[in-house]
């Protein structure tokens, strides 16, 4: 068996040694430029390669991967292999998990008690040696609301319920889950947002879903609501949150995915103290959690079974 790896973020010698681990017979070949245009012996490699491992592929790459029985995605989100402009030309793979449900479930936890605990105020407080208790929110007005229940989704959605606060989430279509009231589709998503004072953003980027957190869609929420984006940074008409915390209509924001990243050093959201920033580090990819998870796909494929995480091309994850 031949495996093509191909991420331009990570050197691929944990990625190799975790696979030798459990699939040492199969040989894998690295595409090793981050630009686009192959390393003399990488075409060949992709010609004869079974199956592909690969994280923000070129055009080029996808190209090569024509022979390949499954595209294997190294993180949850999908979007960037759209972004190729290449169909891929093989049932591609995404992490249905990995280890990155309960990191984003951590993630979330602290921004919403961070935010409910009012810690952000009082470390303004501390900073200017101030002294004063804050009036406690009431956890009854403080109703987390959750874009997308996917297998993200419903990690964060387990960790918040363990605090009490009430608990709703959106999606594209219906679900009915236990201790969560679920909406779903267009023509309930102002339903959801109205009610919802922590606005926690789990979706994948899609054409549909590309700034949904929008002037339109955060006006809708009450005023004083906040936001925790931990998808993309491409759910997010920067501007138009920006003029809303200025606004007051919306409190603040834990942000930890840009439109542009690095951030951008001039970019404003620098300068607006009620933007929490962090450099997407809300779920990293762990590579022995994916691993074991692609081999064992792997070994479904060859036994001719059905395996889960298949990509709908035509929905976009």
């Amino acid at each position: 068996m031949r495996i093509l790896f191909y991420s331009p973020d990570d050197e691929p010698e944990a990625w190799i040694a975790a696979l030798a681990k459990l699939l040492p017979e199969a040989r894998v070949d690295i595409w090793r430029d981050g630009e686009g245009t192959p390393a003399p012996d990488a075409q060949p490699a992709a010609q004869h390669a079974d199956y592909a491992l690969l994280w923000r592929p070129s055009a080029a790459v996808l190209a090569a991967c024509r022979g390949v029985k499954a595209i294997f995605n190294l993180g949850a989100g999908v979007d960037a292999v759209f972004k190729a402009g290449v169909p891929p030309p093989a049932p591609l793979v995404r992490l249905d998990d990995a280890g990155m449900g309960v990191q984003m479930a951590e993630y979330v936890s602290y921004a919403l008690l961070r935010y409910f605990r009012r810690f952000d105020e009082y470390q303004l407080q501390a900073a200017s040696q101030q002294w004063h208790f804050l009036e406690p929110y009431r956890k009854s007005d403080f109703t987390v609301g959750i874009l997308g229940l996917g297998v993200l989704g419903l990690q964060v959605a387990a960790a918040v319920r363990q605090f009490g606060f009430p608990l709703r989430a959106w999606s594209r279509s219906k679900k009915d889950v236990a201790g969560i009231e679920c909406f779903a589709g267009t023509a309930e998503l102002d339903a959801f947002l109205s009610g919802t004072r922590v606005l926690v953003c789990v979706l994948p980027l899609t054409a549909e879903t590309a700034n949904i957190l929008n002037r339109r869609n955060l006006s809708r929420l009450p005023h004083g609501a906040y936001l925790i984006n931990v998808a993309r940074g491409g759910h997010v008409a920067e501007p138009d949150l920006l003029a809303l915390i200025r606004s007051g209509q919306i409190a603040g924001a834990t942000l930890d995915v840009f439109r542009n990243e690095p951030l951008p050093a001039q970019h404003p959201f620098w300068q607006e103290p009620r933007i929490t920033i962090t450099p997407h580090m809300a779920a990293q990819t762990l590579v022995d959690e994916s691993i074991a998870q692609i081999v064992a796909k792997i070994g479904a494929i060859e036994r001719g079974e059905s395996i889960a995480g298949i990509v709908d091309y035509t929905k976009g994850y």
